[in-house]
């Protein structure tokens, strides 16, 4: 029997690559998968040769087991309710030997360019250069660290959350973490064992939502209002807010400052160890930077401490050094992202995304939606719209978006898992029916 003809490049093989690939698989469909480091897994292997994992040591990820994996791979029942970065990988790589992606992949291979081509599109390694019909650009968004930038200079160590494994090297040392999501949380909490002190510096403040509430995880809870009770997304989040107060009282007594707008349009911060620790002494919060006073540093409350390091957990750029910026590029300010469905360039035929989203709820099991609607469109059974109605429902999601969540870059790519899931699910479940694809519900 002849193998047909490899027309489909799949650009990373982190957990959103590996999905794609299951997808198309099951679908007959032949591929090849590019990946920069030696093994699959992207961010979650722990010093990936790739360049581009994040991972600090005592990493554990944020979504609780039974909310976490692939449908048709669920992550077995005597792994703890958070698995640890070692863990999730090991789950990855026995997904990735399950369904074959593992040995499809093309590894230490990078992905240097993709150029427009009259019938497709031209994809260049270190190995050469070929052509495919569709590229899938699946290698993550978050890699490319964002600095700050404040007046002055900072004579101590300065480096970015990214760059972080481990507390050794600021032992007995006095720790500015700069930002209060998850990273900067865990990383402070990691850094007050051994650190001489540890201030964390916030700017807006951040809900700090515990990972376990009665002792069932969260997310849990969530879970049952949102999919158990069906309630819709804005009551759900309204409940979890009254929830969480109860769970751990008012924050502002432990000098976390309280947003200016309602939890359901910012997301929370998952600690369960941060209000305790500040409760402890070991942690102490400030407000944002003002200035680098050399070996000090200057606050916006009028004080100025010295300290020995600055780590600085401010997020991440959405970079693709392999796409020329007028192809496609991602807006730094929370401007809107020209995708439909998050997924495909409404002018760019042949050109996917996968998991380039920062959902409410679980990334994988999202991305593996994702993934099917993608074999589902390269198959033909779910019809992409016109060039004019794909950008009409980026502008619709785009409006939506920011009348739910705050105009800012940390929300540029956000979305709902219910209602996102719900229409790429539609748009399956349609084309299977033989109704009209996409349109109907944007």
């Amino acid at each position: 029997m002849t193998e047909p003809a490899i027309d489909i490049c799949i650009i990373g093989a982190g957990s959103s690559g590996i999905a794609v690939a299951k997808a198309l698989h099951d679908k007959g469909l032949s591929f090849d998968i590019y990946e920069k480091g030696s093994n699959v897994g992207g961010m979650w292997r722990y010093g990936n040769d790739n360049g581009l994992s994040c991972a600090y040591r005592n990493l554990h990820i944020d979504t609780s087991r039974d909310n976490l994996g692939y449908s048709d791979f669920p992550i077995p029942a005597d792994k703890p309710d958070f698995l640890s970065h070692q863990e999730l990988l090991e789950y990855l790589e026995a997904y990735a030997d399950r369904f074959g992606s593992r040995t499809r992949t093309r590894f230490n291979c990078e992905v240097t360019s993709v150029e427009k081509t009259d019938d497709g599109w031209h994809v260049t390694t270190h190995e050469g250069s070929r052509a495919y019909k569709t590229v899938i650009v699946a290698n993550g968004h978050l890699w490319d660290p964002r600095w700050p930038t404040f007046p002055g200079t900072f004579n101590g160590t300065a480096i970015h959350s990214s760059q972080y494994r481990t507390a050794q090297p600021f032992e007995d040392k006095k720790v500015l973490v700069v930002g209060i999501g998850n990273s900067a949380v865990d990383i402070a909490v990691d850094l007050s064992k051994r650190a001489y002190s540890v201030t964390l510096s916030t700017r807006t403040g951040a809900y700090i939502m515990p990972k376990y509430m009665m002792g069932i995880p969260v997310d849990r809870w969530s879970a049952f209002f949102a999919r158990k009770l069906k309630f819709p997304t804005l009551l759900t989040r309204m409940i979890m807010a009254r929830l969480i107060y109860l769970a751990v009282g008012d924050q502002t007594r432990f000098g976390v400052p309280k947003p200016k707008h309602p939890m359901w349009r910012e997301h929370a911060t998952l600690s369960q160890e941060l209000l305790p620790y500040i409760g402890h002494g070991w942690i102490s919060i400030k407000p944002n930077v003002t200035s680098l006073e050399g070996d000090a540093i200057a606050f916006a409350d009028g004080t100025q401490e010295s300290f020995d390091a600055v780590i600085y957990a401010t997020g991440y750029k959405t970079s693709f050094p392999f796409l020329p910026p007028e192809i496609f590029s991602v807006p730094e300010d929370g401007g809107m992202v020209d995708l439909y469905r998050r997924i495909a360039p409404p002018n760019r035929p042949g050109l996917f995304f996968a998991g380039l989203v920062q959902p409410i709820g679980p990334t994988i099991p999202l991305v593996e939606i994702q993934a099917r609607w993608i074999a589902s469109v390269l198959t033909g059974k779910v019809a992409l719209p016109s060039p004019g109605d794909m950008a009409l429902e980026v502008r619709d999601f785009h409006q939506r978006k920011i009348s739910t969540w705050l105009n800012s870059a940390r929300y540029t790519l956000e979305v709902d898992f219910k209602d996102y899931a719900g229409e790429l699910n539609g748009d399956i479940a349609k084309a299977a029916s033989g109704r009209p694809a996409a349109m109907a519900s944007a």
